[in-house]
């Protein structure tokens, strides 16, 4: 990754991630409203149902891979919200899987530590954050998780792991970040174990080509303000993401658009950050968050013109 985008990514989200967590929560991705977006819900509420989606669309996990040690990889991960989730429910489910006298944990209020018998589920994210990484680190510790997880700062096209060492690897919305797609796909199919898992979800624009026309120079404009504000290299549709993934060792490869399940994400955040305490957060945080903050705008517009699509990929090696 190149040092300039690298230090813009890094930059940006030292400087919006306390005020995102403060206002909005530890989940930094979209919310899942139901297939049509219709469904009316509170805004983490709908995250973890993206979450939780996600999962069962992939078919993650079975139960067969919960037998054994289970390792997870975040690539993107924020604050930990996601790879807390995952490892305190892969746990949970193991441990239920296999003992006789624990019974269920469904609101996952069993630290992974304190689950004895079972399976070992670890998980490792990364993210080019400093603030970030720390964050994560102390809300791990604060959920009596740190023998389970850790957090690195990384790069995710050129990451610090051996070949083969993760039975899952998810991607929550950091391929829209990546400046070489084919390289970071590439990186991820090489840590993933055989028979593991790739789960890939990220901001596309919409498809190109003879029958859908290539993008006009208005749509390139708004994706070019996009790519500023959010530090993005630029994005790619999802049949390019697919090519991709098809020239490398995978099958069972699906894709799915989940652009309307996710579009209201956008109106929800920006109501939100209409409040006294998100307006005074933003006025200190700095003008990089507030420039992020005004540009909600255009992806809330993105998707309703198409133009912005929420993309995924599931895959196994």
């Amino acid at each position: 990754m190149t040092s300039t985008l690298y230090q813009q990514i890094q930059q940006l989200y030292d400087a919006s991630s306390g005020l995102w967590e403060q206002v909005w929560g530890e989940h930094m991705h979209h919310g899942y409203y139901g297939p049509d977006g219709n469904l009316k819900k509170e805004r983490r509420q709908a995250q973890i149902d993206l979450i939780e989606e996600l999962l069962g669309w992939a078919g993650v996990p079975s139960e067969k891979a919960l037998c054994e040690s289970y390792r997870i990889l975040d690539v993107g991960c924020g604050i930990g919200g996601s790879t807390l989730y995952l490892t305190q429910k892969f746990s949970s489910i193991a441990d239920n899987n296999l003992k006789s006298d624990g019974g269920a944990d469904p609101d996952f209020s069993r630290s992974p530590a304190q689950d004895k018998t079972g399976a070992s589920v670890t998980a490792t994210g990364i993210t080019l954050s400093p603030v970030q990484a720390n964050r994560a680190t102390e809300r791990a510790k604060i959920a009596d998780a740190q023998s389970n997880v850790n957090f690195l700062v990384a790069d995710a096209l050129n990451m610090p792991f051996p070949d083969e060492s993760f039975d899952l690897v998810w991607s929550l919305e950091s391929g829209e970040h990546m400046p070489d797609k084919i390289k970071f796909l590439q990186e991820c199919c090489r840590v993933l174990k055989p028979g593991g898992t790739l789960i890939l979800a990220t901001w596309c624009h919409r498809p190109v080509g003879e029958t859908a026309g290539e993008l006009t120079d208005e749509e390139r404009k708004e994706l070019a303000e996009i790519y500023r504000v959010y530090a993005l290299p630029y994005v790619i549709s999802l049949p390019e993401y697919e090519e991709i993934v098809r020239s490398l060792p995978l099958t069972s490869i699906r894709t799915a658009d989940w652009s309307k399940a996710v579009a209201p994400f956008w109106d929800v955040v920006i109501d939100s950050a209409l409040t006294p305490s998100a307006i005074w957060g933003l006025l200190t945080s700095g003008w990089t968050t507030i420039q992020a903050a005004l540009a909600l705008g255009l992806m809330s517009r993105g998707y309703q013109s198409g133009l912005i699509r929420f993309g995924l990929i599931c895959a196994v090696k």
